[in-house]
């Protein structure tokens, strides 16, 4: 047998012992992540829900026909829609607006100022919830919910900032310099030819900010005082009661609920832009 023979025989079952390892590794990780789904699933049909992952003795839509009401529901669906969904907009507005000048233009001032942006982003929210409750009651703007949402933007800035910056490295200068030719200014430039470039990518900003800014609990619960304005994240908290207990069926079947804009975004977005850049041909040597 030759060496090269040899040292084959021997690589492959180190492969495939590998692959198996990896593979099993893969399941056990899918499990952990597929138990708390299937119990979402299963304790939202049954009418004696527990904490326990368990078949339905009964199965019933009662769970779902007493959460789908205007006040449990439905407005706190529409608030954390509106809220999310104005956030997101602020915020990627921003990030490219002052992403451009950190990409296109350079400076020995670009990198302090990203890493003191990315140093912003690794400040938890709760260790500047007290001076910015101060803040909101000496500007009277308690319980108003586009003040929320300006807040939740300006948390979200430093890590849309980098992300936005990065992606409009990828596109090509030349692109902007041919509008300038045809007598486009900067910023003309900038939303009719990089932006349609990024849309792909910006759609992947968006996401991430209103993912944010939709699992949210502690920023609208301090800030919104008024039930009409609360959005679904803090509605949620409504079904744990006194003394520990908590309608798990109810529970179960107002989280499916919760969950279903944010599949619809998902959808939504991956068939309307679906890929990536389209910059392969787009300039020519």
């Amino acid at each position: 047998m030759s060496a090269a023979t040899a040292t084959r025989s021997i690589a492959a079952p180190t492969r495939s012992a590998t692959r198996f390892w990896a593979n099993l590794v893969l399941i056990v990780i899918g499990a952990l992540f597929a138990a708390p789904l299937l119990w979402v699933v299963l304790a939202s049909v049954d009418s004696v829900a527990s904490y326990q992952v368990a078949w339905p003795e009964t199965f019933t839509l009662d769970n779902f026909t007493d959460v789908l009401t205007p006040e449990l529901t439905l407005l706190p669906l529409l608030n954390s829609i509106l809220l999310s969904t104005g956030t997101a907009v602020v915020t990627v507005l921003v990030a490219i607006l002052a992403a451009y000048p950190l990409s296109r233009y350079r400076s020995r001032f670009n990198g302090p100022f990203l890493y003191s942006v990315l140093f912003a982003s690794c400040l938890p929210i709760t260790a500047i919830m007290v001076p910015v409750y101060s803040l909101f009651v000496q500007l009277r703007l308690i319980n108003q919910p586009w003040a929320v949402a300006l807040f939740l933007a300006a948390s979200s800035l430093p890590m849309a900032l980098w992300m936005t910056k990065n992606f409009m490295d990828s596109v090509p200068v030349e692109l902007e310099q041919a509008a300038w030719v045809d007598g486009a200014s900067a910023m003309r430039a900038l939303w009719t030819v990089v932006v349609p470039l990024m849309r792909p990518a910006l759609s992947v900003v968006f996401v991430f900010v209103f993912l944010q800014a939709w699992g949210n609990f502690f920023v609208p619960f301090v800030l919104l005082l008024t039930p009409d304005w609360q959005p679904a994240a803090v509605s949620i908290y409504s079904f744990f009661g006194q003394y520990g207990t908590v309608a798990y069926g109810r529970l179960a079947a107002y989280s499916l609920l919760y969950s279903l804009p944010v599949l619809g975004l998902y959808l939504l977005v991956t068939r309307s832009l679906g890929g990536s850049f389209a910059l392969s041909g787009a300039v020519k040597g």
